[in-house]
């Protein structure tokens, strides 16, 4: 196996920084998938045992001035890899203003990845740091447990308001309670509310889009609007510190987040920011 990437664009250095940083807050260690035309970060926990799910992928083409890979074989040309994206954040940090960074696959005494990370120097002599990120390579045939999830059912989807706002309410609900519930509906109204034995607080969002998905390709995408006009409230119950983690974790800026809710089993996040998109799954708590 080989890998072997660099970017240049002090732009695309800052980005790629950000979505590692984005990464980190959420989980300690995850999947870096690479492939000819993608870079992904891949976590997979239980949904039935009330695990998160992660799906970010990034055309190499957007970050990459170089890009050269060799997977396992021919036929399962892929490399997948066991980093700890806080690790990979450190290094990162140091090429703020790096001239470009090299990122390869070495083999030093466990594999690495190796960042090479030119930095502007007061002389002529070329200032170069080097960090070696410990990785576990993964078997293939533990590839199939890291595999795209499927797009769910959902029975409404409805436009964020903005993060900022959302983080300041939730992070005061934490105090209240352990659990949040999420309701939505095709009306353009999202709330949130906690309830203890001695108060319920609800917050509520008025005039949001609700966008419209199309099956193409045996995906689905994005449309601009919506023919639905219901009234009718969908609602998940989540982990409350899990869902502020979520909000708290975010450095991309994304241009849009969608959330999708599966009444009363799960609520999808899609995060949309130029041709990087984050999917976050989140399930229910039980009573």
């Amino acid at each position: 196996m080989k890998f072997r990437g660099k970017i240049v664009d002090i732009g695309c250095i800052h980005h790629f920084t950000n979505i590692v940083g984005t990464i980190s807050k959420l989980v300690k260690t995850c999947i870096l998938r690479i492939t000819e035309d993608k870079v992904f970060f891949i976590l997979s926990e239980r949904i039935g045992e009330g695990g998160a799910q992660i799906w970010c992928e990034l055309p190499q083409s957007h970050f990459f001035d170089e890009f050269a890979m060799e997977g396992v074989s021919q036929d399962a040309n892929e490399i997948y890899l066991e980093v700890s994206p806080d690790l990979m954040l450190r290094s990162l940090k140091t090429a703020h203003s790096a001239k470009w960074i090299k990122i390869k696959l070495t083999k030093k005494h466990v594999p690495c990845l190796t960042m090479e990370i030119d930095l502007p120097s007061g002389s002529s002599n070329q200032r170069l740091v080097v960090h070696d990120v410990p990785v576990t390579v993964v078997a293939r045939k533990h590839w199939p447990d890291f595999t795209e999830p499927e797009m769910p059912k959902f029975d409404v989807s409805i436009a964020m308001p903005q993060l900022k706002v959302l983080k300041n309410v939730v992070d005061k609900m934490k105090n209240l309670n352990n659990y949040l519930s999420l309701s939505a509906n095709n009306n353009g109204e999202m709330k949130l509310s906690v309830e203890t034995e001695m108060v319920s607080v609800s917050t509520h969002f008025q005039n949001l889009h609700n966008p419209t998905w199309t099956r193409e390709g045996g995906s689905q995408q994005l449309s601009q609007s919506s023919d639905q006009n219901s009234n009718e409230f969908f609602t998940a119950r989540v982990d409350i510190r899990k869902f502020a983690m979520f909000l708290n974790s975010q450095q991309v800026n994304p241009s849009r987040v969608v959330c999708n809710v599966v009444h009363h089993r799960m609520i999808h996040f899609f995060l949309m920011h130029d041709d990087v998109s984050l999917q976050y799954f989140l399930p229910v708590v039980s009573r």
